[in-house]
């Protein structure tokens, strides 16, 4: 090689053309940067993911870790969790490590060994002699992850939410579900005809926990999830789940309030612990087992164990029957209702069975929304008990519910659903796997939402009811025993199948809009909203959302859009104002007028054009209410017994 005297190189000619190039003229930019400081692929991964920490600081009193290492914060957490999982027959909790196997191991601890050692690279059978893997807490990307990877049938939708399956459960299973008698549980829950407590001894409970535990240990990891209920900071309760499932962890991550990592690093003892063991069979030949599937409830250990069903539901519905029972006792009113609340501060519930427009109705652009399922309403106000929505997936549509429909993205976990193989687009129409298709998700995920879901006392309590006998009133007030009568009630009508041409409408009680996740008597919890209603000066409504000039079949279902001036009217309190009069058999005051809601359509009678149908279909109604409300008639509340006389008289009178 030369130079010319330009100073510019000079080279042998070559067949191709010379790319000309000048120092620091700006044609060339070098964007590499430094060479990274790893050696290894495994090094730079490790650079890859920054460690997340507190960012904020605690206030008030500093709590257990606070003062600590982050080692020894860490064995501890360990150490807590070693000892949920504690084995009762042996004493011991098992060696648990924290992080993948696949992955890094970070600290090891064990009840009766605090200091740190390095988990064996191996797996072994011998439950004494392995490590179980904690993955604690996981965020929804590495939850995706483990599921993708992992569990069959896990696959990322078109909308970026988590496809799972099941298993062959695809709804809960209220006939195995089984709580534990003993001399407390004995005279506090309601046992019996009616009740969904059906009764499990101390003992039985104990040989299926170590099943679970022993299955659990046997497993290389499980997931581990401390969370909360309730968002009313002094009456929040600690959850803490165990599970073998990615998609349950991650259910879970969604329907219960999320802690920050402040809270996470004082969260210590958990109140209440689930053992998901879904995957693993009850042994059939133990005590009160009837099928392969039990979900058992023990208050007095605060623990629940989960065997033969994977449905994410029974870990959501059982936490619910948990405060059904703790918040009472703490003069807290439990329900399972819709919450929204107004701009101006107004809250209204929103009781209702499947079908009668609970969700719909709830969910309103003008309104916020506090929660669509489980609530606590205390001497503060109202507050929602999860942290996430379960919404039904059944034939869901952008135009129908455009909320729910945003809010199946990324982190959500959506059940049983049928999707292309290609574009992995969702078919919600299809009921291949079953129709009990459902949406789990953050309640930030809708737009409206109230963060944090708390809120002054309600308003106004709304029971809806789906009257396919077409024959109660679209919107009628109610008294506070009329309230009670018609809360414990639970009323809502089913239309019958039409495969073989029957039409006849099947009527459906749910003993406070929620029968199957009750654990004490439902004249307790009516007569306790009762009491705040009148304290806090609460008004009643019965709604129909059903059918109107006639039963299903002759007469026409009641147009949404009448429904929605009716509960406009509720909320703005115009109705307050509105005239009434009384209706014969049931007694219920409805208005004569409602601004952009025909008149003739607010007395039913009105509506048909048998009169005489009408009074033998409402006589009809009122004795299936009658026979109905027997079951609770042996029930005395107070003294003098006065309270329940009140509750009968506003019955139906024939």
């Amino acid at each position: 090689m030369a130079a010319n005297g330009n100073g510019v190189s000079t080279t042998p000619k070559s067949p191709l053309a010379r790319i000309q190039t000048q120092k620091n003229g700006g044609i060339c930019h070098d964007d590499s940067g430094k060479p990274v400081k790893a050696q290894t692929i495994d090094e730079l991964h490790s650079l890859q993911r920054k460690r997340s920490a507190p960012t904020t600081p605690l206030d008030g009193v500093q709590g257990a870790f606070a003062t600590i290492s982050e080692d020894e914060r860490q064995r501890q957490q360990l150490q807590s969790i070693s000892a949920s999982l504690a084995s009762l027959t042996r004493g011991t909790g098992p060696k648990v490590v924290r992080g993948d196997p696949a992955g890094k191991v970070q600290s090891v601890s064990h009840v009766a060994h605090h200091h740190h050692i390095e988990a064996p690279t191996i797996s072994v059978s011998d439950s004494s002699l392995k490590f179980t893997h904690v993955l604690y807490n996981l965020s929804p990307a590495e939850l995706y992850e483990q599921a993708i990877k992992y569990e069959k049938g896990s696959f990322i939708t078109s909308t970026g939410a988590l496809a799972t399956l099941s298993g062959a459960k695809t709804g809960r299973s209220p006939r195995d579900k089984r709580v534990v008698i003993d001399d407390t549980t004995q005279d506090e829950l309601w046992w019996g005809k009616g009740s969904p407590n059906i009764e499990m001894d101390e003992h039985t409970f104990m040989v299926n926990r170590e099943r679970a535990v022993d299955y659990l240990n046997s497993l290389d990891k499980v997931f581990v999830n401390d969370q909360f209920l309730n968002w009313d900071p002094q009456n929040r309760i600690k959850v803490r789940i165990v599970s073998a499932r990615a998609y349950h962890s991650l259910f879970m991550h969604n329907m219960c309030i999320r802690p920050t990592p402040e809270e996470l690093e004082n969260f210590g003892t958990p109140d209440f612990t689930i053992y998901n063991a879904g995957q693993f069979p009850c042994n059939r030949y133990t005590h009160y087992m009837t099928s392969s599937t039990s979900i058992d409830l023990n208050l007095a250990r605060r623990e629940m164990v989960i065997l033969g069903t994977q449905y994410a539901g029974e870990m959501k519905k059982g936490l619910f029957s948990v405060m059904h029972y703790l918040m009472p006792m703490r003069q807290i009113l439990s329900l399972h209702s819709g919450c929204n609340m107004g701009k101006d501060g107004d809250v209204a519930l929103f009781f209702g069975l499947s079908g009668t427009g609970k969700t719909t109705l709830s969910t309103d652009h003008n309104r916020y929304l506090i929660g669509d399922d489980e609530h606590c309403w205390s001497d503060n106000g109202v507050s929602n008990i999860e942290g996430g929505c379960y919404a039904k997936c059944i034939d869901l549509s952008r135009e129908k519910e455009p909320d729910i429909w945003n809010a199946i993205k990324f982190g959500t976990v959506l059940e049983n659903v049928v999707f292309d193989e290609h574009t992995r687009e969702v078919d919600y129409g299809d009921k291949s796997v079953t129709e009990n298709t459902r949406a789990a998700y953050p309640i930030e995920y809708i737009p409206n939402a109230k963060i944090p879901c708390v809120g002054p006392h309600p308003k106004n309590v709304i029971l809806l009811a789906c009257d396919a006998f077409g024959v109660l009133p679209p919107v009628s007030k109610l008294s506070l025993a009329q309230t009670m009568y018609h809360f414990i009630s639970g009323y809502t009508a089913l239309v019958a199948g039409t495969e073989d041409g029957i039409k006849e409408p099947t009527a459906t009680f749910s003993a406070c809009f929620g029968a199957a996740f009750i654990m004490l008597h439902p004249t307790k919890y009516a007569a306790m909203l009762a009491e705040k209603m009148q304290k806090h000066g609460a008004t009643g409504w019965l709604v129909n959302t059903g059918w109107s000039g006639g039963s299903y079949g002759s007469g026409n279902r009641i147009k949404l859009p009448y429904t929605r001036k009716i509960i406009d009217a509720i909320h703005s309190g115009s109705l307050l104002n509105a005239t009434y009069h009384k209706t014969e058999v049931f007694g219920l005051d409805i208005p004569t007028e409602i601004e952009g809601v025909p008149s003739e359509i607010l007395h039913p009678e009105n509506t048909w054009a048998d009169k005489k149908a009408y009074k033998e279909t409402l006589l009809k109604l009122a004795g299936l209410f009658k026979k109905n409300f027997e079951t609770f008639t042996n029930y005395k509340i107070g003294k003098d017994n006065k309270l329940t006389e009140e509750i009968l008289a506003a019955g139906p009178n024939f």
